[in-house]
């Protein structure tokens, strides 16, 4: 079968799946590419069904990762190289896109180290941070009110697979929030106003990572939970992009985490 008309029913209601109203209802998403689809498919998620144009699928690892696929028994739907441009977000395509189910890892009964999203609104900055939350240990993800749609194409496509093996979170309210830190969990703020090197942190003991919108900086919320903490920097500059400080700090929990286990 090979889908010529992107007004096919198929590739309609995929493309519901680029907006975040079509996602909730629908409770999947369409990822493209062949490292993030690949990704997803190591990381044990089973597509329900996979659209591919055969004129742009020209990689060697593309057409492995659609044959190894299609011999799992997914569905594997052929569509010409105008259809299947309706279906991506990317200036050049690879020919290949899944429908996936959201993904709903289980939260961990006893986190010690999250990552929270105070009002962070660009997709780059949260895919980047998830993905490095991930590479830092982190046992989840909690984007509070105001953050961008984790399951944003650009977000997802910034986590570099890192949604389908680090469990998010996405609270209304801040209340809901609180429900996923457990008690003891101190909250850190990266906050350029601070006085409180982070490195003088503890990061051994439950604690969390607050990142909030460069913009508007931290909302009342997660300032009220928080205490504030700084990178010091060298230069002129009066702060990092939010992934970076993030990511600076993350690892920095990290190192003392590695280095307590040894």
């Amino acid at each position: 079968m090979m889908i010529t008309s992107t007004a096919n029913q198929r590739i309609k209601d995929a493309r519901k799946l680029l907006t975040r109203k079509g996602r909730q209802a629908a409770g999947r998403l369409l990822i493209e590419g062949v490292r993030l689809l690949s990704d997803a498919w190591r990381s044990g998620v089973q597509p329900t069904t996979i659209f591919y144009s055969p004129d742009d699928l020209t990689s060697v690892e593309g057409q492995r990762l659609l044959a190894e696929m299609q011999a799992a028994g997914c569905e594997c739907i052929a569509c010409t190289s105008a259809v299947f441009a309706s279906l991506s977000e990317t200036t050049t395509p690879q020919g290949i896109a899944g429908v996936l189910p959201l993904p709903q890892l289980a939260w961990p009964k006893h986190p010690t180290l999250l990552l929270i999203l105070d009002g962070v609104g660009d997709p780059g900055n949260a895919g980047t941070l998830i993905r490095s939350a991930e590479a830092a240990g982190c046992d989840g993800v909690v984007f509070a009110p105001a953050a961008v749609d984790p399951f944003n194409d650009k977000v997802v496509r910034a986590g570099m697979g890192a949604h389908f093996r680090l469990p998010i979170r996405v609270c209304a309210t801040w209340g809901a929030v609180d429900s996923l830190l457990p008690p003891e969990m101190r909250c850190y703020l990266a906050d350029a106003h601070s006085s409180l090197d982070y490195t003088a942190i503890d990061w051994r003991p439950p604690c969390a990572l607050v990142v909030c919108n460069e913009a508007h900086g931290p909302s009342m919320e997660a300032r009220a939970r928080s205490n504030t903490i700084i990178i010091p920097m060298h230069g002129h500059g009066e702060s990092l992009n939010a992934a970076i400080a993030g990511s600076v700090i993350l690892f920095e929990a990290a190192r003392q985490r590695r280095q307590a286990a040894t």
